[in-house]
C-alpha cells in the first residue's frame, strides 16, 4: 500500500516549448517568448497551493551549434518574467546521438530535479506535449501528463496514460489521480 506521503503530487514539472510557451524551434530570442494560453493561472494555482514547478527541457539546438548556452538561459529569464519564478530548471543540451542520461524520454532530469527539489520521484509529476516527456516521467516513476498540439503524433495520444486538453486539465487529472 502506497502512503498518503509518497503520493501526494508534490512538484509539477514541464516540459517548456509546445507546453509551458509556444513552441519556436531552436529559440535563443526572448522576443519570441510567448507563454501558451492559460500557463500563468495554471502556474499561480499551483504556487498558491504550495506545489513545486520546474521545467525539464532538451535543448539539442545547443549540442546543434544552433544556438547557445546564453540564449537559452537568455530564454528561461524570459519564461520566468512572463510566467513567475520555478523551483527548478533542469536543461538538456544534448544531440539525440549523444546517448545521455538526461535527454527525454531519458529520465535523467526528472530525477535531478527531484533531487534538487528533496522529493521521490512518486511525489512530481511531467507535463508535456510530446510522447518523449511522458516516457521520461514513467522511467523515472513519476506521472506524466501529455498536452497534445498540432505536432504531437496521434501514436503518442493513444500510448499516453493521462492525455488533458490543456495544462489545467492536467493539473486535474493530476489532481484527481492522487
Amino acid at each position: 500500500m502506497v502512503s498518503t506521503e509518497t503520493s501526494r503530487l508534490r512538484a509539477v514539472l514541464f516540459d517548456r516549448d509546445g507546453t509551458l510557451v509556444v513552441d519556436v524551434p531552436y529559440n535563443g530570442n526572448p522576443d519570441l517568448v510567448r507563454p501558451m494560453p492559460g500557463a500563468k493561472a495554471v502556474l499561480d494555482a499551483l504556487r498558491s497551493e504550495g506545489i513545486a514547478t520546474g521545467v525539464v527541457s532538451n535543448q539539442s539546438g545547443i549540442a546543434r551549434g544552433m544556438i547557445t548556452a546564453d540564449d537559452v538561459a537568455r530564454v528561461n529569464a524570459r519564461v520566468e518574467e512572463l510566467l513567475g519564478p520555478f523551483d527548478v530548471w533542469e536543461v538538456c543540451p544534448h544531440a539525440e546521438q549523444d546517448g545521455c542520461l538526461c535527454r527525454k524520454p531519458a529520465p535523467g532530469m526528472v530525477h535531478s530535479a527531484c533531487r534538487k527539489l528533496g522529493i521521490t520521484e512518486s511525489g512530481a509529476a511531467l507535463i508535456g506535449d510530446i510522447g518523449a516527456d511522458v516516457k521520461a516521467a514513467e522511467a523515472a516513476g513519476a506521472a506524466g501528463v501529455l498536452v497534445p498540439t498540432p505536432v504531437t503524433l496521434a501514436a503518442e495520444v493513444a500510448e499516453a496514460p493521462l492525455v488533458a486538453q490543456d495544462l489545467a486539465g492536467a493539473v486535474r487529472l493530476l489532481q484527481e489521480g492522487r
